[in-house]
């Protein structure tokens, strides 16, 4: 089982910067997807154990993902980002951090739907106005 938790959420106005930050344990695929009040929820990152990345068009060359290897004394624990530049009032929407342990293959066969993963966090709230 994979505990998620994110943080970093927060009120930012058009064209600001924040940066989510989720712990988490070494998964094949993480990821992070978004729910807007009303839609459906919508992957936006994903970055897989060899490095591969990808983004939603929505976001590509303002969002950047990347994981770390956390500072605690767990070889297997994780801390991915999310670095979200040049916001938009339409990037307004509760944030998710997911991770999913099946393999690389099968990562990639999801693309861009991150929802679509084992686990997820409870959700960091971004609002854009």
């Amino acid at each position: 089982h994979v505990q998620l938790v994110e943080s970093g959420g927060g009120s930012v106005q058009p064209g600001g910067s924040l940066r989510l930050s989720c712990k988490a344990s070494w998964s094949y695929c993480m990821g992070w997807f978004r729910q807007k009040p009303g839609q459906e929820r919508e992957g936006v990152a994903f970055i897989d154990s060899t490095g591969g990345t990808d983004y939603a068009d929505s976001v590509k060359g303002r969002f950047t993902i990347s994981v770390d290897n956390a500072e605690t004394g767990d070889i297997l624990a994780r801390t991915l980002y999310l670095q979200m530049n040049d916001l938009k009032p339409e990037d307004t929407a509760m944030y998710y951090c997911a991770a999913d342990q099946r393999s690389v293959s099968w990562c990639k066969m999801q693309g861009g739907s991150v929802d679509s993963y084992t686990y997820s966090g409870e959700g960091t709230q971004v609002t854009v106005s």
